[in-house]
């Protein structure tokens, strides 16, 4: 039986609308908001739980037989071994409880790949989507990946987690190792957003050591926009997706990363 993931890519962006909704009724409430721990530097809200508690129960009924990954409750293990849906409900958290933007995040994997993703603003009214070999679109519009080429012209994305996190040593080095001569450094707060930005073109490349989870519709959004995906050191995604060391980025940016992260890895670069 033939899958419509066009029908899916539909139903996906249904649920990342109401989600969004039910997201900016407390966002706009930011300040009062019931906050648990995670961990250190980690803050997970009611918003975060009710958010992915409805995207669940949305994507669930497409096929029961499916299975997801989130970032606040446990797996769901159907009996499908290939479909597994990805949810990040609230990518950037600490920027939510803060009252700045953030994005709700879906992909659908089969096997090894992913076919269709979303990533959307609510706050922005901005919906990234992308399917497989159909093109990346922001708000139905077509996006491609910035042409620059230049050096000082290259604005890189990348985040700066605090010295009690485990990403933490090495970030400030590599940091330091690729700020000039590029035109600019911009941390967006949400990896999600990051992967979008570059897609449209609004940073030329971003890196991170980061989750798949917030990354797997972002970064197809990336290739069906024409750039290109690797770890620090150029490799695939069977790295990548295990490591979470991720350059997303054009060409030219990908290749300036490339050369200036490989001396200061943040770990064994051959794990």
């Amino acid at each position: 039986m033939s899958i419509d993931y066009d029908s899916i890519l539909e139903t996906m962006i249904a649920a990342a609308r109401e989600a969004g909704k039910l997201t900016q009724a407390h966002f706009e409430r930011f300040r009062e908001l019931e906050i648990g721990v995670k961990g250190p530097g980690d803050f997970v809200s009611d918003a975060d739980r009710e958010s992915e508690q409805l995207i669940r129960r949305r994507l669930l009924e497409i096929d029961p037989t499916w299975s997801l990954t989130g970032e606040e409750f446990a797996p769901v293990d159907g009996s499908d071994p290939e479909h597994r849906w990805l949810v990040d409900p609230i990518d950037g958290t600490t920027n939510f409880l803060n009252g700045q933007h953030y994005t709700i995040t879906i992909a659908l994997r089969r096997g090894n790949q992913t076919l269709c993703g979303l990533v959307y603003d609510p706050v922005a009214e901005e919906m990234f989507t992308a399917k497989k070999g159909g093109g990346a679109f922001l708000n139905g519009e077509p996006l491609q990946v910035s042409r620059t080429s230049d050096v000082a012209m290259m604005c890189i994305g990348t985040g700066l987690p605090t010295p009690n996190l485990s990403l933490h040593p090495g970030a400030y080095a590599r940091l330091d190792a690729i700020r000039a001569p590029i035109g600019a450094v911009r941390v967006v707060g949400s990896a999600a957003n990051s992967c979008a930005w570059v897609a449209c073109g609004r940073l030329t490349g971003y890196f991170e050591e980061t989750g798949f989870v917030d990354t797997a519709a972002g970064i197809l959004l990336v290739e069906e926009a024409g750039g290109v995906i690797s770890d620090w050191w150029g490799r695939g995604p069977d790295i990548y997706e295990r490591t979470g060391c991720l350059i997303v980025a054009n060409a030219a940016t990908q290749a300036y990363l490339l050369d200036h992260l490989k001396d200061v890895p943040p770990k064994n670069p051959a794990a």
